[in-house]
């Protein structure tokens, strides 16, 4: 495979009864979209399932060419997201869910935009429809006015998926947030530091197979919303 145009992470936990079906809707939408030069990498996150040989398996067969993957035995999504982008060797990189709750098509729509944009220095982000109305209300909503408010700058929908951006960003990414921070950390980098933020519409449905590695309910919810706003008040004082 030549040189990628762009690479996409797939953070995998536990994910050994989704990557069958993940490799086959890429490689459907490599078809689709006419083959784009696009290089894709699934990271083990020191899963306890199959996954491992599930992708040893998987990755030999030749129409799976565009794949690779990597192993991370360190916990956590941004420790995960951050193996991947560091073994990327695309001019334009970004990662998406494996779980299936996003379309691969969203991360082939997401190149288009780039190739036709103008501007090189942008930060590509979804904006989710779709989601159940207690987190579209608690995680999106109230997480984007808590955001803008502590940083200053307009945040919104936080973990939407795809995110893809110029690897050039990764440079300003230095000790990264090793959880599900890892969204808002990149996010507010990029708009710190002058990367026009655009966004586009993605579906965002329910996992196929597996549990969310958070989303368990109430409980983990509140959780997760305490740990992002502690982590918001330390990013605040790390970059500002």
């Amino acid at each position: 495979m030549k040189k990628p145009y762009l690479s996409i992470v797939l953070p995998c936990y536990n994910e050994a009864k989704n990557i069958s079906i993940v490799l086959e809707k890429f490689s459907n939408a490599f078809v689709k979209f006419n083959n784009p030069n696009i290089e894709l990498i699934l990271v083990d996150n020191n899963s306890k399932d199959e996954t491992k040989e599930v992708l040893k398996s998987l990755l030999k067969k030749k129409k799976y060419s565009f794949a690779k993957s990597v192993f991370q035995p360190e916990p956590g999504y941004g420790a995960a997201l951050w193996k991947g982008l560091a073994s990327a060797k695309g001019e334009f990189v970004g990662w998406t869910h494996a779980d299936m709750q996003t379309p691969p098509e969203d991360v082939f729509r997401a190149l288009e935009i780039i190739k036709s944009s103008k501007n090189k220095k942008i930060f590509l982000k979804g904006k989710r429809y779709g989601r159940p109305l207690a987190d579209k209300l608690v995680n999106t909503l109230g997480m984007s006015i808590f955001e803008t408010v502590v940083l200053g700058s307009f945040m919104y929908d936080i973990n939407a998926q795809p995110n893809i951006f110029p690897k050039s960003l990764m440079k300003h990414l230095s000790n990264p947030p090793k959880d599900f921070a890892f969204d808002l950390f990149v996010y507010y980098t990029a708009k710190k530091y002058g990367y026009e933020v655009k966004r586009f519409p993605v579906y965002f449905g329910k996992r196929i197979f597996g549990e969310s590695a958070w989303n368990t309910g109430w409980k983990a919810r509140i959780k997760f919303i305490k740990r992002t706003m502690k982590f918001t008040f330390e990013l605040k004082k790390k970059l500002n």
